[in-house]
């Protein structure tokens, strides 16, 4: 998730989106498309092969909403993503509460795989509005755990990106991630 490569650096291009270029908008999507696309594919790769929700319509649903969202000052090509990663988290999230509401019963269930960084003791699968409210109560608890583990699994950021975003050292994010895991553990783990 670096800036640099040919053409403009994607920090440079959201400056410039910042300020209303309509250029820059065209130049930004080829150069974050495909890390874009990785991401919204791990989120949905346990998921069902007839998912109507497919990882091109999630990045195109979250693209669009990056572009609507007039009030960020992008710092950087991490903070770009760990805005996706939030955004993809919600898309999922109302796609799931939609899918749930339609299926009479209300057994249908959203499942998302938790990376190995993430996952715990062997269970990776948890429905995806349990994880969402598991980390709303985590977000209640300590914010930044919360943006923590938001950006370690829904966007595969590194330590040192998170501490990039955050404005903290890699050690605090370390520190705060061990203890966000533990957290979210039992969040999940009380609501079965």
């Amino acid at each position: 998730m670096n800036d640099s490569g040919a053409g403009k650096p994607v920090t440079q291009i959201l400056s410039e989106i910042k300020g209303g270029s309509r250029q820059a908008l065209d130049e930004l999507l080829p150069l974050v498309y495909d890390e874009l696309r990785r991401l919204a594919g791990s989120y949905l790769k346990n998921e069902r092969s007839n998912h109507t929700l497919q990882p091109t319509a999630l990045v195109h649903e979250a693209y669009l909403r990056l572009l609507g969202q007039k009030e960020i000052a992008w710092q950087n090509r991490a903070h770009f993503f760990g805005v996706s990663a939030r955004l993809m988290r919600e898309i999922l999230i109302e796609y799931a509460r939609m899918k749930n509401r339609l299926k009479r019963g209300g057994e249908f269930k959203t499942q998302i795989a938790l990376d190995d960084a993430v996952s715990f003791a062997g269970v990776k699968d948890f429905d995806v509005v349990s994880v969402d409210e598991a980390l709303t109560k985590l977000e209640k608890l300590d914010a930044r755990q919360a943006r923590i583990v938001e950006m370690k699994f829904f966007a595969g950021m590194t330590i040192e990106e998170i501490a990039e975003v955050s404005e903290v050292s890699t050690a605090t994010v370390k520190r705060e991630w061990a203890t966000a895991k533990l957290l979210l553990y039992k969040i999940l783990h009380s609501q079965n």
